[in-house]
This record gives structure tokens, C-alpha cells and sequence, in this order.
């Protein structure tokens, strides 16, 4: 669609957990496909699914299988500059633990 339309304001927000969780792509090769267009991301970890009536996990970043050593360094090389936006759907001291662990993983990778 993005293609078809031809809009320079057109483009992708990804959330790579997301890609997992649904069973969809690997967030990492997915950039070969789409990274051109990525304008967002949101900063979160999961799994893939175990069968085929569940969402994979989502899991503290860093702890899934997203792989953002790869994904950052993939979308530094594809010049992208914008936001991470760091999600963590669990509400509660966990969460907030979560987040800044997650600041400090990115902190090294950005």
C-alpha cells in the first residue's frame, strides 16, 4: 500500500514483539522487507506462539527472542533516527523495574 500510494508521509510503526507474538516474522529479517519505512518502534520483547489459539509471551526486553543487538543495529544501517518507545504491558512495580532495565539495555545499544 505504501508503495502503491507513493506517500513520503506513508510508513511503519513496528513493534517487532509483536511480528513474534502473532506468529508473523522474524522482527530482524522483517527490516529486509519493510525497514525502509519503519517511522516508529516500540521497544518490546516476547516469544513466538506454542500452538495456535495463544499470543507468544511478551517477556522484559532483552529477555525474548526479538534480538535487539541485531534490530538497532539493522536500523541504525537504514538511517532510522526516530523514536524507540519502550512497552511494557504489565502494570505495577514489575513494570517499572522492567522499563528501566529496558533503558539500560538500549542505553548500550544506542
Amino acid at each position: 500500500m505504501i508503495e502503491d500510494l507513493g506517500g513520503e508521509h506513508l510508513g511503519i510503526n513496528l513493534d517487532p514483539a509483536n511480528l513474534l507474538m502473532y506468529g508473523k516474522a522474524n522482527p530482524v529479517d522483517a527490516l529486509d522487507v519493510f525497514g525502509q519505512y519503519v517511522m516508529g518502534v516500540h521497544a518490546k520483547d516476547g516469544e513466538y506462539p506454542t500452538n495456535g489459539r495463544e499470543l507468544g509471551v511478551e517477556k522484559p526486553l532483552g529477555e525474548g527472542r526479538v534480538g535487539f543487538p541485531e534490530l538497532i543495529a539493522k536500523l541504525k544501517a537504514l538511517g532510522y533516527t526516530g523514536a524507540l518507545t519502550i512497552e511494557r504491558e504489565i502494570s505495577g512495580p514489575k513494570q517499572v523495574e522492567d522499563i528501566k532495565r529496558a533503558i539500560e539495555v538500549l542505553s548500550g545499544l544506542i
